[in-house]
């Protein structure tokens, strides 16, 4: 046990060697829904959990823990986004097996940001009627089993954006690999790649302007273009480590660094502790560069740590019942909180 956690601290340290990213083009990448974890349990955990996440909630940060689903498996979740923002976000996702040693997954999020008044330079205070954006995406998964030790899968996602009468979409794709090894598959190590796709554009009537020259008599009506925007791809690459394994109790490290294209690369750590197959315990901390510097910029909203609870529940006699609860610090706003249901049959 001892070589596995001195395995898992060297990899993160090694990773933290390399940091690096690219803040200067932080900004400059546009789906950032893609982005946000609309899962409760890996929220728990700061999303810190890629090599040893199973079930649906793999497919946010690594599509091949989608393997370990032995049973047909339906999840809810509603976060409540930087709470006083008044954004929510609703996600549904079902799994299923698919053969002998294949899942077949499929998840839809929705983002509401309520209804924001219309204000023009002559109205500030709005009084004219309001609009409502409209973010969602659509994720269909497909995982397996390539040996005891291997495991892969790949995620294609339609994102869809809208703001007033402009409107976006995309599609982008996901993959990921875990590989599982030590006694009892203590260890396991993961890679992931995200958000891969191409460039995606706004486009609609709201982007036209009609005017009617000096001197002329018809309007006339242009149509412009918007830029093209990237979407945010990165790499999270992971490690767990199991040190308490025994029939009551298990406790698991994860570590992760993520490196990403269009901010700066991030480095975390967590634990998460199922104690008596009911009751389970997540904490965890994603760090960049400059997080704990007041001085200096930061390129994320999550600067502090992460927690949450779970609880395991018989629903049936084949049926069991997941109730997750999370919370992850942010500034500014009052945090990020997130309700979660499981029910696998």
């Amino acid at each position: 046990m001892k070589k596995h956690t001195t395995l898992l601290l060297a990899g993160i340290l090694a990773a933290g060697t390399a940091l690096a990213g690219n803040p200067d083009r932080a900004g400059s990448a546009g789906a950032g829904q893609l982005l946000i974890n609309p899962w409760a349990a890996s929220n728990g955990l700061a999303g810190i959990n890629m090599a040893s996440v199973k079930g649906l909630e793999s497919t946010f940060n690594n599509v091949a823990g989608l393997a370990f689903v032995n049973r047909n498996e339906l999840t809810f979740s509603n976060s409540m986004y930087m709470s006083g923002t008044g954004i929510s976000i609703n996600s549904v996702g079902f799994a299923t097996k698919v053969g002998d040693s294949g899942v077949l997954g499929l998840d839809v999020s929705s983002m509401s940001f309520g209804d924001i008044p219309i204000t023009t330079e002559d109205l500030p205070e709005g009084g004219i009627g309001s609009f409502s954006p409209a973010f969602s995406r659509l994720g269909v998964s497909y995982a397996r089993e390539f040996s005891n030790s291997i495991y892969g899968g790949l995620t294609m996602r339609i994102v869809s954006e809208s703001i007033s009468n402009v409107r976006a979409s995309g599609v982008c794709f996901d993959a990921g690999i875990r590989y599982v090894t030590g006694e009892n598959d203590k260890l396991r190590f993961g890679i992931a790649l995200r958000n891969v796709g191409a460039p995606m554009r706004y486009a609609g009537d709201g982007l036209t302007v009609t005017a009617t020259p000096q001197g002329a008599d018809e309007g006339l009506t242009v149509f412009q273009r918007s830029e093209k925007y990237e979407l945010p791809s990165l790499v999270n690459i992971g490690l767990a480590v199991d040190v308490v394994s025994n029939d009551n109790n298990t406790v698991t490290i994860n570590g992760q660094f993520v490196s990403n294209s269009f901010t700066k690369d991030q480095l975390g750590a967590s634990v998460e502790a199922n104690l008596g197959d009911r009751l389970v315990l997540r904490g965890g901390y994603l760090w960049e560069q400059g997080l704990l510097n007041a001085a200096q910029d930061v390129s994320t909203a999550y600067t502090g740590p992460a927690g949450g609870i779970g609880l395991n529940l018989p629903a049936g006699s084949d049926a069991v019942l997941n109730l997750d609860y999370s919370y992850r610090t942010t500034s500014p706003f009052n945090g990020t909180h997130t309700l979660g249901v499981k029910i696998a049959i």
